[in-house]
């Protein structure tokens, strides 16, 4: 492997791809669109929580142990932020004055000939069929401000072994995991539009168009006319959690009141 590689992130490779194999039927292609030497961005279509590691098998084995953009928060975790900066991976401030600006170490991590990894939705498709949604514009600003090849990949039967929001994994029987890497998306006509938020979003789409095309191919299905969108058509996952938060909330409150209510002395009965 031509690119550096941080010793844990050698050592946790050393564990984790055989036990991946061992887990996991693998149908793997286009690794010839992977470039061999260079800085680039590997973007993906997000399922499961399992995406990360088959991603990274699939990128490690052909030369490139991707860089990942992570939430920051992760990095505040006990033992997983430690493990995080070791193998080098990025954080990401979202949904704050902190996110365009949290995109520099990605580009340094580029400009040192790195891979950088990239679920460009930014979390599980919420899409009922697992078809790609909406991604945000980060990877298309990071790509036409680098002009680094971005390298479509889809990922197919992570969600059999691991599903969306699973906790526990399905080993037997073992499941047959498709990865397959497109060639590069064309941007260089955006390249003179860097600064453009439009041209940002043009490329971020184009991207998502070239994921979810080998994606249907993969799957012999037609994907849907557009793409699911959190914002127009909601995000049921967090109607869920907020349903779940508001019911344990509901059985604390109720707790509380027979607590207050019980007699003093614990006695039922007693005056």
């Amino acid at each position: 492997m031509t690119r550096p590689v941080p010793p844990l992130y050698r050592a946790a490779a050393v564990v984790l791809r055989p036990l991946l194999r061992a887990v996991m039927r693998r149908e793997w292609r286009g690794a010839e669109h992977l470039p061999r030497e260079g800085g680039f961005i590997a973007a993906g279509n997000h399922l499961t929580n399992l995406d990360a590691l088959v991603f990274a098998h699939f990128l490690y084995d052909h030369g490139a142990a991707p860089r990942f953009l992570a939430k920051h928060t992760l990095f505040g975790v006990p033992l997983l932020g430690w493990a995080l900066r070791q193998t080098e991976q990025i954080p990401v401030h979202r949904n704050t004055s902190a996110a365009r600006e949290s995109l520099e170490p990605a580009r340094e991590a580029l400009r040192r000939g790195l891979c950088v990894g990239i679920f460009p939705e930014g979390t599980f498709t919420r899409d009922p069929d697992l078809w790609p949604m909406t991604a945000r514009p980060g990877v298309g600003r990071l790509a036409l401000t680098t002009r680094v090849p971005v390298v479509p990949i889809a990922l197919w039967g992570v969600q059999d072994v691991l599903a969306r929001y699973g906790k526990v994994p399905h080993l037997v029987p073992r499941r047959t995991v498709r990865v397959q890497a497109g060639p590069p998306v064309p941007l260089d006509d955006l390249y003179d539009r860097t600064g453009d938020p439009q041209a940002q979003r043009e490329a971020t789409d184009r991207v998502m168009a070239a994921i979810t095309g080998m994606l249907a191919e993969m799957r012999a299905e037609q994907p849907p006319a557009r793409p699911y969108d959190i914002r127009r058509d909601g995000d049921p996952r967090a109607e869920e959690l907020a349903a779940r938060r508001a019911r344990k909330q509901t059985r604390r409150t109720a707790r509380a009141r027979r607590r207050r209510s019980a007699p003093a002395d614990g006695s039922p009965g007693s005056a």
